[in-house]
Order: structure tokens, then sequence, then C-alpha cells
């Protein structure tokens, strides 16, 4: 039996060109978490959402997060106790950078404690958001494994990657290495 997938947005919400869309519109064993308002996000509503969207489903999901919701799951992980069998974290965005959005501010002060559950994080060399190496710094600090993938801009909708196959294939074996495990 497959794990479920809550596919967890980050500012905007992954408009229909994002490649969370193209996954939520195509496998019915991924849905997406739905916080208040994703252009004005508030940490509490959104560990709130998070919080209602993990106890809706059957078995502890893989989260898959994208830009601000990578920093969601840090917070969330280090208040909450609610088991979910791990995270893929894509894009994650550095709070000290020049263009991260004021409006997102209640997430900057970042838990710096590792995840209580395996992760892994996705970085492309060109991020806007967030440097390679600043991924590096978080997966040492979240004891994630991490993925450094060639330029692929903030892998959102703007990088033109589609239904991102190359992330399908992430997501799959880090899925066999989940279950693998017992999860």
């Amino acid at each position: 039996m497959t794990l479920p997938v809550l596919l967890l947005p980050g500012i905007g919400g992954s408009g229909p060109d994002h490649w969370q869309s193209h996954w939520e519109r195509t496998d019915p064993d991924m849905t997406r978490f739905a916080p208040s308002d994703w252009d004005r996000p508030e940490l509490a509503d959104w560990c709130e959402a998070l919080d209602r969207a993990v106890e809706a489903l059957d078995r502890p999901p893989i989260l898959v997060a994208h830009s601000l919701a990578c920093l969601l799951v840090a917070h969330w992980a280090a208040a909450r106790g609610t088991p979910v069998a791990g995270a893929v974290l894509v894009a994650v965005p550095d709070p000290a950078g020049q263009v991260f959005p004021d409006e997102a501010r209640s997430f900057a002060q970042v838990p710096e404690q590792p995840l209580r559950f395996p992760s892994l994080i996705v970085a492309s060399a060109d991020d806007p958001y967030g440097t390679v190496d600043y991924s590096k710094r978080r997966a040492r600090q979240w004891g994630s494994r991490l993925i450094a993938l060639a330029p692929l801009g903030h892998i959102n909708a703007g990088s033109n990657l589609g239904d991102w196959p190359e992330g399908r294939d992430i997501l799959t074996s880090f899925l066999a290495e989940i279950e693998g495990n017992g999860a």
C-alpha cells in the first residue's frame, strides 16, 4: 500500500502550471493542504492547516513541500507531535535573503533542530530564493539528505518543468526508501 502524499505549496498556492498542481491532477494519492490565505501567509494558520490535512489522512503521509512550505515543515515539526512518514523539501528559501517576501516574515525564525522524520532537500544551483550553500546548512541542521540539481531556478512554474519527471523520480525513490524501512 502506497503512503499518501500531502502537497504543501508555498506562497501563492502553486498555480495550475506548477509541478505540484500537475502531480495533484494526475495522482489520486496526492492531496493539498489548504491554509486560509495563500498570499498573506501566517505561520499559525499554516500550521493549523497542516494539522488538519495530516489528521484527515488514514496514515502518516509523505510531505512534499515547496519554498515557504519547507520552512512551515520545520516550524510544524518542532511544535507538533503528529506523525508523518517523511518530507521532501524543494527549493528551501533563505529568510535572510534579499528577495524573501515581507509578507512571510512570521516564518523567518526557522528552527534548527533535526526533523523527527526522514527528509530530503532538493535544491537548484541558481535558485534566487536560496543558495545551495544555504540548503546544505539546513540539511546539516535538520538531518536531511541533500540533492543539488542543475540550474532550475526556483523549481516552480516559472522554471517550465511541467510535470517535472525528475522530481517524480526523486519522490518515487524516497518513497521506496521510507516504505523499505517499514513506514
